[in-house]
């Protein structure tokens, strides 16, 4: 089973709260099977950019090692259809969750798209999050 980590869940590396503890020590059990894509790389490139050097390392150490999905064809039918309620960058998100076939659950610190993957039956991992956050 694969998990897909967008941007907002790889980001954690680069903060210090008690969230991104859980994160890491949720990463180190299941990093063999979480996986990204360029949009998701992109994402947490730029959340390193304001950080320091220390920073951009975490960044560039965690986008080696992170097996990287590339966008293909049939991500695009649920990103379209995500489209009324998502953004484009979210829209991408989840249509690679909903259209990979090896793709079984999304890690997200996203609120709007850990509600609209909830109602395509994606299983959502928040790591230091309670089952559910996002409809409290």
């Amino acid at each position: 089973m694969l998990t897909y980590a967008d941007g907002s869940a790889l980001s954690r590396v680069l903060a210090t709260d008690a969230e991104s503890v859980w994160w890491l020590r949720w990463y180190a059990e299941h990093a063999d099977d979480v996986v990204t894509s360029p949009l998701g790389l992109n994402e947490l490139r730029r959340a390193a950019l304001g950080g320091d050097t220390v920073a951009r390392a975490k960044a560039h150490e965690l986008a080696e090692r992170v097996t990287v999905v590339r966008f293909f064809d049939q991500a695009f039918k649920p990103a379209s259809m995500a489209s009324a309620v998502l953004d484009p960058f979210r829209a991408m998100h989840l249509g690679i969750v909903v259209a990979h076939p090896d793709i079984e659950q999304l890690a997200t610190y996203d609120a709007l798209l850990a509600r609209v993957a909830s109602i395509y039956d994606v299983r959502v991992v928040s790591p230091g999050r309670s089952d559910g956050w996002w409809d409290a």
